[in-house]
């Protein structure tokens, strides 16, 4: 029976390959046949794929990986093939992880026997030192997840330390965005649980004096200071970013008013804000139009009188048209990218002046986006959910933009066009977006990259054929281009 507790390990399939990768159909149909099929199912209905299965991202499980690391007091445990362990760990630390992994290794006869889900309980036994640690996340990754590795029987708390074991397969989780709700969800499950036994621990700060609004998706550090300002008419004020920095602050971003899905792919996440009876508003006050709605949408989850609302968006609205009118952006961009605030971005862009003919994101379509896909659609802007790297290389070519933001080979395939490029994640979502401080920080970057085509054409005007075709790979002396060599020598002897 799916996810039956009495399940044991041992009963794991022995047909999955344990140093390498499994075609993703042959992974699902173990996983279902080891007793996750109800995790499969759920996993769907979170994160539905697109029409081509998933969009081309870095190994999911980092997403939660991520979240975890940057928690205060939190031991990431990581259960999976060595290769994929290297290749986290490696994108974790380049992403500036100061901490050390978990890693529990295992070969085909552990996993089979059952003895896999031992090692794993051992290190968290070991692991398990409240001097150290508040919580203790295991990840099973794919072959451990397909083979029916049962984290969930696990403890629930060893020493006063909190034991989360979670299943994040490349094979059921379409993106990293929406692994970090994986583990978020997760966590927020266990705390509204502790909150509904009794007493908890307060923020750092000490709880808030003003009714809160928690912020889910990562963003820039000063984006929540900002909402924060546009808050304070309304006699509201910032809570929590989810994910969180530690684990106290779980509880306060529980303890809001209304939670605020500024990344629209928290789904695990709002059903847990929904669980503890907290209304939850989609979009975000980006620029004049996303600010003004965004505000109305706050005002009436919280019961607050329109008056007062109103006089939050003469406060600020102008100021926000002001500077968005102050730095133009004149050209045409395409946007892609797979961190979830890709339509936030393009009505940013659209509202500065920018003619958007494409959005693509790797994310979902989900009930928090639509307000930003129906402001793009009337708009004219047409929006590519699940979007896959031919999808958006498809839009390089066809668009031909002035300027591509996008992911590494979006950037790489458009500088090869001589077109401007941004990378999204490093220098898009670098900076601010909301409020006034949001409109018009766009602007410089944009304008500054869409400035660099006079630049592109003359390098490669410079560079024109050279390292390519016969001139490619190393060389002691001069390139030969052998090619024109036997033409010539062909012409010759005719």
């Amino acid at each position: 029976m799916a996810n039956d507790p009495s399940r044991q390990p041992s009963e794991a399939p022995a047909n999955l390959e344990t140093g390498g990768c499994s075609s993703a159909e042959t992974l699902k149909s173990a996983a279902a046949k080891a007793g996750n099929a109800e995790l499969l199912k759920r996993l769907a209905a979170d994160y539905p794929a697109g029409p081509h299965d998933q969009p081309q991202t870095m190994c999911p499980a980092f997403g939660a990986l991520r979240v975890g690391l940057r928690m205060r007091r939190t031991a990431m445990l990581l259960v999976g093939s060595g290769c994929c362990v290297y290749g986290l760990s490696f994108t974790a630390h380049f992403y500036g992880a100061r901490r050390s992994i978990g890693y529990v290794p295992f070969d085909s006869e552990s996993l089979v026997s059952g003895r896999l889900f031992e090692d794993v309980r051992e290190a968290v036994h070991k692991l398990a030192d409240p001097e150290r640690y508040d919580t203790i996340v295991a990840i099973n990754l794919c072959v451990p997840t397909a083979s029916g590795v049962p984290l969930r029987l696990l403890p629930k708390q060893l020493n006063g330390v909190r034991i989360l074991g979670i299943d994040v397969p490349g094979f059921g989780v379409p993106t990293h965005a929406e692994a970090k709700d994986v583990l978020s969800g997760a966590m927020l499950h266990y705390a509204r649980h502790e909150a509904e036994q009794g007493p908890v621990q307060a923020p750092r700060g000490g709880r808030s004096e003003r009714p809160t609004v928690t912020l889910l998706g990562e963003m820039f550090p000063a984006d929540p200071v900002g909402i924060g300002m546009m808050l304070e008419p309304l006699g509201l004020a910032t809570g929590p970013v989810v994910p969180t920095r530690e684990w106290r602050e779980l509880y306060a971003a529980l303890d809001c008013a209304v939670a605020a899905a500024i990344h629209p792919q928290y789904t695990a996440s709002c059903r847990e804000f929904a669980a503890a009876g907290r209304p939850i508003v989609g979009s975000a006050p980006v620029g004049r139009d996303g600010t003004a709605t965004w505000l109305d949408a706050i005002g009436q989850a919280c019961g607050i009188a329109q008056d007062k609302v109103d006089a939050a968006k003469n406060k600020f609205l102008p100021a926000i048209g002001g500077a968005l009118a102050a730095m133009p952006i004149k050209g045409r961009v395409i946007v892609s990218g797979y961190e979830g605030s890709e339509l936030l971005v393009a009505r940013l862009l659209i509202e500065s002046g920018a003619e958007v003919p494409y959005v693509g994101t790797a994310c979902p379509r989900t009930p928090w986006n639509e307000t930003d896909l129906a402001w793009l659609d009337a708009h004219g802007v047409p929006v590519q959910f699940r979007a896959s790297l031919e999808q958006d290389l498809a839009a390089v070519k066809s668009l031909e933009p002035d300027l591509a933001i996008g992911t590494t080979p979006v950037v790489q395939a458009a500088k090869e066009r001589m077109i401007p490029a941004l990378y999204f994640t490093n220098l898009i979502s670098a900076r601010p977006l909301m409020g006034p401080a949001g409109a018009g920080s766009l602007a410089q970057v944009i304008n500054s990259a869409l400035a660099n085509k006079e630049r592109f054409v003359a390098m490669r005007g410079f560079f024109e054929g050279v390292g390519t075709g016969e001139t490619s790979g190393v060389w002691q002396g001069m390139p030969v281009r052998r090619g024109t060599a036997r033409a010539a020598a062909k012409s010759v002897s005719s």
